[in-house]
């Protein structure tokens, strides 16, 4: 079963802002998406689980709500949407994941990707479920199973096709800034006959990354050619006057829509406004889908 569907990012509020943030960020998508076109074409939130990472992420990670309790805030202000996430499963046990995956799913959460432990630590830590076993453990639970794909990582290829064998349904990719995903699944589709969904991800590039550079740092990979082309795209895109910006995400995403859909694999589009939601953001959005979009090409 396939999603075929458009997802936008919304990260919880830090804990401190409360209720009333959370429902001004619902605002705000409902406000953005009629002055920018997409009334009524976003059909899922991604929330993802927030956790503390790296002491040097530019902007400060403050302790976020809940994904829970943030869905069941926004949810009654954005009807006909229904919610996806990330749950980082290697900090508790089965039972207690089993619990919390059940609630989720009730809750309208369609899909769920596993991840594990952040950047800090190395995969394996942590004494809960590795997001590999979640995969099959709760497949009977979690219709939707997804993990994150990174096709400049490497050894991505037998990483993401055990993932597959585990029981994946979907990939989400990290943040594209170039085309590698192409040549990525090219590759993978030559060795296996696995074709899980692909939510392709892209981030809105806002003049602002010039001063703070949170995208070059969710993106980073040190010692990553590919990587570092990536990160170089992006501070063209930060430099660039906003039409100009507009064509190039609106270019490298016709390549990136191209090149995949010969493939072979089911795919939706995750789109995420890294400094938060606006106009502009979803202009350039709306831009990429007036090119594709699930929601026709599945019909």
């Amino acid at each position: 079963m396939s999603l075929n569907t458009i997802a936008l990012e919304l990260v919880p509020p830090n804990l401190e802002q409360g209720r009333e943030r959370a429902i001004e960020e619902a605002q705000k998508v409902l406000k953005s998406s009629l002055e920018a076109g997409l009334e009524g074409r976003i059909k899922h939130v991604m929330i993802p689980g927030m956790i503390e990472e790296d002491g040097d992420r530019p902007i400060e990670m403050k302790p976020k709500m809940d994904v829970l309790d943030f869905w069941s805030i926004i949810k009654p202000e954005l009807p006909g949407v229904n919610g996806l996430c990330t749950q980082v499963t290697a900090f508790s046990d089965e039972a207690t994941l089993r619990d919390r995956l059940t609630t989720l799913r009730e809750t309208g959460i369609d899909g769920i990707a596993f991840v594990g432990v952040p950047r800090t630590m190395s995969d394996g830590e942590g004494a809960g479920v590795a997001p590999t076993d979640a995969l099959g453990i709760f497949d009977t639970l979690v219709d939707n199973r997804g993990v994150i794909l990174i096709p400049t990582r490497d050894a991505e290829h037998g990483r993401f096709e055990f993932k597959c064998k585990q029981g994946a349904t979907y990939g989400m990719t990290q943040l594209l800034y170039s085309d590698a995903i192409v040549d990525f699944l090219t590759g993978f589709a030559k060795g296996t006959e696995h074709r899980p969904e692909i939510l392709l991800s892209f981030g809105f590039v806002p003049k602002l990354e010039t001063k703070v550079g949170l995208i070059q740092w969710l993106i980073q990979d040190p010692g990553n050619a590919a990587v570092a082309a990536e990160q170089e795209f992006v501070r063209q895109l930060a430099a660039t006057e906003p039409e100009q910006r507009r064509r190039l995400m609106v270019d490298l995403y016709k390549r990136v829509i191209d090149g995949v859909g010969e493939l072979g694999f089911p795919m939706s589009v995750h789109f995420e406004p890294v400094y938060g939601v606006n106009t502009p953001s979803f202009e350039t959005f709306a831009a990429m889908l007036d090119y594709w979009s699930p929601l026709t090409a599945y019909r």
